[in-house]
């Protein structure tokens, strides 16, 4: 049986096998996206799939710390909606 691989959740820090979270990533261009893949090249964060988790890292700004960049609040907006049941744009 295969390991599945384990991923830090930016909001409450707990680690989670990686299908669980919500993968974002940074692009060599600069550009944040949601990657429903978990295959796109850059730099990339996790978070669970729950709205508090996603309060808890906007308010400790803790992706713009790990992408090193100002995040739009867009893409916060499509996180939100993406845990919410939505589809994200973009």
């Amino acid at each position: 049986m295969k390991k599945m691989p384990q991923r830090t959740c930016m909001g409450c820090n707990s680690k989670k096998d990686k299908k669980e979270l919500i993968r974002i990533v940074r692009d060599k261009q600069g550009n944040i996206n949601i990657d429903k893949t978990g295959k796109q090249e850059g730099r990339g964060a996790y978070i669970c799939k729950d709205v508090e988790c996603l309060k808890k890292a906007v308010k400790s700004k803790r992706l713009e710390r790990v992408f090193e960049m100002n995040i739009n609040s867009e893409i916060y907006n499509n996180l939100e909606n993406l845990i919410n049941g939505g589809e994200s744009i973009g």
